[in-house]
């Protein structure tokens, strides 16, 4: 997975949450579940970047 890749998928899940938070509230089961897995996937961009500048 490339960090290209990562980015398309925080961006689209951020969306995603974002939309969800509006509608259901963000602390809904559902935002708070996807703000996990966005958190996620900002760790794994954070360690490739690390890994690229090392």
């Amino acid at each position: 997975m490339t960090n290209e890749d990562l980015f398309l998928q925080i961006e689209n899940l951020r969306l995603k949450m974002i939309t969800v938070g509006l509608s259901k509230g963000f602390t809904s089961a559902e935002t708070v579940k996807l703000s996990e897995r966005l958190d996620r996937l900002i760790n794994l961009q954070m360690g490739l970047i690390e890994e690229l500048t090392a």
